[in-house]
């Protein structure tokens, strides 16, 4: 049986959701990636309750940016998500790819967002 790309993101994310949990110490940092844009949340998950998001979408970056779906972009969220974290007071994360694999968009993502200060 032949899985499909979406099929096969979807079997990742849940495996690595049964190990990565994001704490008040410590919350999640998770990627979301469409084929347009990149989505990016710290979330505590034992509160349930989301610290901080960032996004392509957002209208400072939509100017900044010739399309949503690059590594630039993605530098970008990485830069902004971690600025937004450091001002609450999180320093350490633990990274959520959402399935996605480490290379290309993502891990321009997460490298931006450690340059920038995040410890993960």
């Amino acid at each position: 049986m032949k899985l499909t790309r979406k099929e096969s993101v979807r079997r990742r994310h849940h495996r690595v959701r049964r190990k990565v949990t994001g704490t008040a110490e410590r919350p999640r940092l998770a990627v979301f990636r469409s084929n347009q844009h990149i989505y990016v949340q710290v979330i505590d998950d034992n509160l349930q309750h989301t610290l901080a998001a960032a996004s392509t979408l957002e209208p400072t970056l939509k100017s900044n940016v010739e399309s949503g779906a690059t590594c630039e972009a993605s530098v970008e969220v990485g830069k902004l998500i971690a600025q937004r974290t450091i001002e609450k007071g999180i320093s350490k994360v633990v990274f959520d790819r959402g399935g996605n694999l480490y290379h290309g968009r993502v891990k321009a993502l997460a490298e931006a967002a450690r340059e920038a200060g995040l410890e993960f």
